[in-house]
């Protein structure tokens, strides 16, 4: 992909990707479902910041992948897997940019979760 002119028709909108600086923990449920030292946090405007987790380090057997689909004028096209263990569901739970805008090509290969779905602590 490449910038898309909306960045320059939007230069406020600020877009800031780093390396989250300590090892993250997502629990589902009460289930660890990803653990890493690889995350980054996403920045964007005036929005809270979100922490994307690489996908290989999320376990795979909760992902389910939907058609769901949404656009971002800034990051790409997003999709979206729903958290499920076959007893519980979180429909498009989390989501992902597949083949993400230049500007934000670091969150390739990383997933983002809904913070009123899972809980995202530090670990110690």
């Amino acid at each position: 992909m490449t910038r898309p002119a909306i960045y320059d028709r939007f230069p406020d909108h600020t877009l800031e990707i780093d390396p989250e600086p300590v090892s993250v923990r997502v629990t589902w449920r009460g289930r660890e479902i990803a653990r890493t030292d690889a995350a980054r946090v996403l920045r964007e405007a005036k929005y809270p910041p979100v922490t994307y987790v690489p996908i290989g380090d999320v376990d795979p057997s909760v992902l389910s992948a939907t058609p769901h689909t949404t656009h971002c004028p800034f990051k790409g096209d997003a999709s979206y897997y729903s958290l499920t263990d076959g007893d519980a569901s979180d429909e498009n739970a989390v989501w992902f940019y597949p083949d993400p805008f230049d500007p934000v090509a670091a969150i390739g290969n990383h997933v983002a979760f809904y913070a009123d779905r899972v809980t995202l602590e530090e670990v110690v």
